[in-house]
């Protein structure tokens, strides 16, 4: 499907109610994804956006028994196929982001804490979410197994994503042999920071580093690239090291497309209190450093301009959806509710002030839907 409608993607979505479908499907899905761009964070809310906007959200849909209920929402959400759900969602991305090269895509995972059920003996749900940096775009989110971590949800994420010509950073827990193995056969290429989980890798590299003079550090093999900056008194300096100096490294051919080890060292002032840390990278990318500095300050944009999003515009901690697939497929409706947000370039209020202006003026709620 190539419309730029996210609604088109799911006019034909499978219903899952085998009986009491006196409302429509797509009329269920459109008041709640409207509900949630202006601003409604649970089912009775959205329950009251409709009532309180029947008469526009008659003009362009069935409604053949009026506004559904707060508990006809909840329960077709629950039983909404979570997985189907994120197709449409990447089907409707495929169409609105076309892919820039070098786009930086990050991934990290984040816990949806108020979807924990302890009555019910259910865990907070765990989501791996994928973010491109340039377009400033969720590039779709998958919820981890109960049984199973980011590292095997990861892969899934990147079999529903286009990386070719990206570079796609992710922290530590991403750091497997098998997921820059994926990277590199969808034509993409990474930057993965090291910890202590990938065997002597981390020290390796780290020794190497630290083996180096501060002269020699200032020549070939070696690259540097220094940032600086200054935010609400916060004053931040980043200095990288890049090589592609690795014959010395032992299990550099496990990697494919191992190319380049990256140190970063920073510091952080605030005030009279002044903090550093030195981290350690791992990448397929050539040697330079400007390129590397980039791509790893850009991996903090899924914190900042997503999950933090998340958490204060769309309060997504607080959330208390939890009955069977509610919670996940929530999840997908505010990544789809936060790209037509990010879309939408005429108004220039934050997404909390964009949501709020959505709700008052229906013209403007048009304008957001039509935004893909």
């Amino acid at each position: 499907m190539e419309s730029n409608n996210v609604l088109e993607h799911f006019r034909d979505f499978p219903d899952p109610r085998e009986d009491n479908r006196r409302h429509m499907l797509l009329d269920i899905i459109t008041i709640v994804l409207c509900g949630c761009v202006c601003g409604a964070e649970n089912w009775d809310d959205i329950e009251a956006f409709g009532m309180a906007k029947q008469e526009w959200l008659a003009s362009f849909l069935e409604l053949p028994h009026g506004i559904p209920s707060s508990d006809t929402y909840r329960r077709v959400f629950a039983r909404l196929d979570a997985q189907e759900f994120h197709k449409r969602f990447f089907a409707w991305l495929a169409v609105i982001n076309p892919r820039l090269k070098g786009e930086i895509v990050s991934i990290d995972g984040k816990t949806v804490r108020g979807s924990a059920d302890t009555a019910e003996g259910k865990s907070a749900i765990h989501v791996v979410s994928a973010w491109a940096n340039k377009a400033g775009l969720s590039l779709g989110q998958l919820k981890v197994d109960d049984k199973s971590n980011e590292i095997t949800a990861i892969p899934e994420l990147l079999e529903s994503l286009d990386v070719q010509d990206c570079i796609v950073t992710i922290d530590a827990m991403g750091t497997q042999k098998e997921i820059a193995a994926k990277i590199r056969e969808g034509g993409g290429e990474y930057v993965l920071a090291l910890k202590g989980n990938q065997g002597t890798l981390q020290e390796d590299v780290e020794l190497y580093f630290k083996g180096a003079s501060a002269k020699e550090l200032q020549k070939p093999p070696f690259l540097y690239h220094r940032s600086f900056d200054k935010d609400h008194g916060r004053r931040e300096t980043r200095e990288y090291w890049v090589s592609d100096d690795i014959q010395w490294l032992s299990m550099k051919e496990a990697w494919k497309g191992l190319t380049t080890v990256c140190m970063v060292r920073s510091q952080r002032a605030l005030g009279e209190q002044t903090t550093s840390e030195t981290r350690y990278y791992i990448s397929s990318l050539p040697a330079e450093a400007e390129v590397l500095a980039e791509a790893i300050r850009g991996h903090w944009g899924v914190e900042n301009s997503l999950h933090w999003v998340l958490d204060m515009a769309f309060r997504e901690d607080e959330s208390r959806k939890r009955k069977d697939n509610s919670a996940e497929n929530f999840a997908t409706l505010r990544h789809i509710t936060l790209n037509l947000l990010k879309k939408e370039k005429t108004c220039k209020r934050s997404i909390a002030g964009k949501r709020l202006l959505a709700g008052w003026d229906t013209s403007y709620l048009k304008k957001v839907l039509g935004a893909g």
